[in-house]
């Protein structure tokens, strides 16, 4: 018996999430496998009449109670500085130290790449993004705030801790998923102190893994090679604020935000599922939300589950749905996304 705690949020996060829902009750129920289903409030609407984001006391008991986290999306007109978003995804991820943010990029069909040469085997790579620290720490301050004299002042901050661990994270992974080549991407010709730190622990940790080839590049140039030949990568391996933006470059050119998953790991504790397409609430309720990118964050949390059968069954379904049109209008298709979410669920039927 697998527990996932399910947390739709906002906008077009409960309508994918009621997708996921069904998916997960059709595999179990065809596929001999055994899922307790908890469902969060913890969204906007619970922000807006109660100030609440994770109920006090809960965030303790989530590794005890659930194997899995999948989430939604947050975001709300009515929340414009997004309290409720800081109040509960950055909080899950600060208190359960979910330090790996994983965002495969891989091209499913050669009809979705937006570049020139684009093609399903030279567009499959994992970034590995560092999720705790760096610039979105909240570290910093004002000085003459509102006056024409002012002064803002964000820090980045790095661990030696912090960057160890997600550098020999990315290392396992390519060792365990025959990934040939790591690449370290920073900005250390320009960022001095903390760019010092990542070379000389990539270097360090880079040792203990001869048979992984490992490399380097400076951001500007990696976002270069990610349009110009995006075959160079395997691994990426990078800081929390490069990561965030690769990680999107990465989805623009593998078929857009509609097929883009994560997952939120720490290895030794619970892991958090999400697609990263947001909350849309210029589409929330009009059911056209492609369904596929929380599908493809089911296969990742199913991989992490030891369910790696059953995910890669999720993904050939969704390569075939794309394949046969059977998918939402930003993938070519003309469906909705209770169609396109049928479609893939009948494929477990």
């Amino acid at each position: 018996m697998k527990r996932i705690l399910l947390i739709p949020g906002d906008g077009i996060g409960p309508e994918v999430m009621g997708h996921a829902k069904n998916l997960f009750c059709t595999i179990g129920r065809n596929r001999n496998l055994e899922f307790s289903i908890t469902e969060a409030d913890w969204g906007a609407e619970r922000w807006l009449k109660e100030g609440v984001g994770i109920p006090k006391g809960e965030l303790s008991l989530l590794p005890k109670k659930y194997d899995a986290i999948l989430f939604g999306a947050l975001g709300d007109p009515r929340i414009p500085d997004m309290a409720h978003g800081r109040a509960i995804l950055l909080e899950l991820r600060a208190g359960l130290d979910l330090y790996i943010n994983l965002r495969p990029v891989k091209l499913l069909h050669n009809r979705l790449g937006v570049l020139k040469a684009a093609d399903v085997l030279n567009i499959d790579m994992v970034i590995f993004r560092e999720n705790t620290q760096d610039i979105y720490g909240g570290n910093g301050g004002f000085l003459h705030q509102n006056t024409p004299n002012e002064i803002t002042i964000d820090e980045s901050i790095h661990t030696h801790h912090g960057v160890k661990r997600i550098i020999h994270e990315a290392f396992k992974y390519a060792q365990k998923y025959q990934r040939k080549r790591v690449t370290l991407v920073d900005k250390s010709n320009a960022i001095k102190f903390g760019g010092s730190l990542w070379q000389r622990l990539f270097k360090e940790v880079s040792r203990k893994f001869p048979e992984i080839k490992a490399d380097h590049l400076f951001v500007d140039v990696a976002a270069y090679y990610l349009v110009q030949n995006p075959a160079r990568f395997d691994v990426i391996v990078t800081s929390n604020l490069f990561g965030d933006i690769l990680s999107d470059l990465g989805a623009g050119i593998a078929g857009g935000l509609g097929l883009a998953s994560s997952a939120n790991i720490n290895p030794e504790a619970l892991a958090l599922f999400e697609p990263v397409h947001g909350s849309a609430p210029d589409i929330a309720g009009k059911g056209i939300a492609n369904p596929f990118a929380m599908f493809l964050s089911v296969a990742m949390m199913l991989d992490h589950l030891d369910y790696s059968s059953v995910a890669q069954e999720i993904r050939q379904a969704i390569v075939k749905a794309i394949e046969n049109h059977q998918c939402t209008r930003d993938l070519g298709g003309q469906l909705n996304g209770a169609e396109a979410a049928q479609y893939i669920i009948e494929q477990f039927a």
